[in-house]
């Protein structure tokens, strides 16, 4: 009965916000990144469809940047918890490489999906291209194929070990799949940007991009809300300061 109310409130609450947002249109932050609110329609992906390898790969709906849903309140409706142990983790828990979609890498496809128009294309590689690199705030120029498998990496946004010891250890296998195929949880991202945020959370890590925090937290909310993930309290305070800069924030595709 509870959790009922909850969440009737958490709905309440973000009617309220919608109305409020459509009558004064207030800019939370600059959007210097709007492409990665795409969760997949500009690769070409085929939603609630089998890939390549034979797994169903459920990707949030590419129409909905946002669910209506207020990160801050969602973000109440998340277990505390501490850390679990680390003990069993391995990559391979989620999965072992990424998979193939009608034909293409799905790495490819999510830089792809970032470079937008300005990708240069052989097949399904990516080759060159530019675009506003999100964790620095910079416009990375690429020039030929070694130079993006060099200085981009695909970021996991919720990162791999910190799922595992917030709940993912008891999730079932084809879940932990999910977790790290779907393209709400993965960004193409600066390589030494990503080697600094390790497996680090919202508590230990941030982009030094200023502008894009506020994206990025509700992002690692969205994706913790959709996969039944927890926070730890030191965590939980950090996402809330940085969402008190954007309280009309809302989480993404779920």
């Amino acid at each position: 009965m509870k959790l009922k109310v909850r969440r009737l409130s958490v709905v309440v609450f973000a009617l309220v916000g919608v109305v409020i947002w459509l009558f004064t249109n207030p800019e939370s932050y600059d959007q210097i990144f709007i492409r990665v609110e795409n969760t997949g329609a500009e690769a070409g992906i085929n939603y609630d469809e089998e890939n390549d390898d034979g797994k169903e790969i459920v990707l949030a709906d590419a129409s909905a940047t946002d669910s209506g849903l207020i990160a801050s309140e969602v973000l109440e409706l998340l277990d505390v918890k501490g850390r679990a142990p680390k003990t069993g983790y391995s990559r391979d828990q989620f999965y072992t490489e990424w998979p193939t979609i009608d034909g293409c890498n799905l790495r490819q496809r999510i830089i792809k999906r970032e470079f937008g128009d300005k990708a240069v294309l052989d097949g399904c590689n990516v080759i060159a291209g530019e675009y506003d690199e999100p964790y620095t705030g910079e416009h990375k120029v690429f020039s030929s194929r070694d130079e993006i498998s060099k200085g981009v990496q695909i970021d996991h946004v919720v990162a791999l070990s910190d799922a595992w010891q917030k709940g993912a250890q008891y999730l079932d296998s084809d879940t932990r799949y999910k977790i790290a195929t779907d393209p709400l949880n993965l960004l193409a991202v600066d390589a030494a940007a990503n080697e600094k945020k390790s497996d680090g959370d919202a508590a230990t890590w941030l982009p030094s991009n200023k502008k894009f925090r506020c994206q990025y937290v509700a992002r690692q909310v969205s994706v913790k809300y959709k996969y039944g993930l927890w926070v730890t309290q030191a965590e939980k305070e950090a996402i809330k300061r940085i969402l008190t800069n954007c309280p009309n924030e809302s989480i993404i595709g779920n």
